[in-house]
């Protein structure tokens, strides 16, 4: 079982990391105007928005919620201090556990029942919804059989992954853990490790600058103060740039 822990608990995570490094830097310095999610929307929308709603929402919120605890575990060591705290924490996340599970079991329906997105889906493509499918289950089976796992994730796990990024990997907690936990671990490292070669890459190239600028830039050929104005005459005359 030494082999099975130092490979999938040590090797893996920096293969992931490299090979997820190595595939954006390329991907976004050559192919960059490539990189889409390569949205099927135009083929087919009410499924998709009852798929992409509740998946994103779910993923943003577990995101941040495994972040949040690996980068200030003492905050929800702090927060988890308080019996109801914890209970109202474990509870909204396993909502939003069962709302992810949903946003997927509906992305993969639609993909094999409508024609035309089936058309254009890829092996990887199902290789990594099913990866996210199976990652998704366990988080949900771990959260009912092992109880309270926003602590023993502060206090166990990331001390754990913490040790990944200095270099000094300390795998014996991690590894005197249950099978179903660690594979859980194993398999968001197979997801790092496809992502530069998925459709997740969009996740990467995101607008978010439309959150501070409008997504349509207007550029004025005529002077909008005399345009705007009711008395300013109609001109046939072509506009000259300002």
């Amino acid at each position: 079982m030494s082999g099975f822990n130092n490979f999938f608990l040590i090797a893996l995570p920096y293969l992931a990391v490299v090979i997820f490094l190595i595939g954006t830097i390329y991907r976004y310095r050559y192919v960059k105007f490539k990189i889409s999610s390569l949205s099927s929307g135009f083929l087919e929308t009410k499924k998709l928005f009852w798929g992409a709603v509740p998946f994103h929402w779910g993923m943003m919120f577990l995101f941040f919620g495994h972040l949040f605890a690996f980068i200030i575990p003492e905050g929800v060591l702090a927060w988890n201090s308080e019996p109801l705290r914890l209970l109202i924490l474990e509870v909204t996340a396993f909502i939003f556990g069962l709302s992810m599970l949903l946003g997927l079991v509906n992305f993969l329906y639609r993909r094999w029942t409508d024609n035309r997105v089936r058309a254009v889906t890829t092996v990887m493509d199902i290789a990594v919804e099913v990866l996210i499918l199976a990652e998704v289950i366990m988080g949900l089976w771990i959260a009912y059989d092992y109880r309270w796992g926003s602590s023993w994730f502060a206090a166990s796990l990331t001390p754990y992954l913490r040790s990944i990024f200095m270099l000094d990997p300390q795998i014996d907690a991690v590894a005197a853990m249950p099978l179903l936990i660690r594979l859980h671990i194993i398999t968001f490292y197979f997801i790092i490790l496809l992502f530069p070669f998925s459709r997740l890459m969009h996740a990467l190239v995101a607008p978010i600058d439309y959150l501070w600028r409008p997504y349509q830039r207007v550029i004025w050929n005529w002077d909008k103060d005399k345009i705007r104005s009711p008395e300013t005459k109609w001109s046939i005359n072509k506009p000259k740039n300002t």
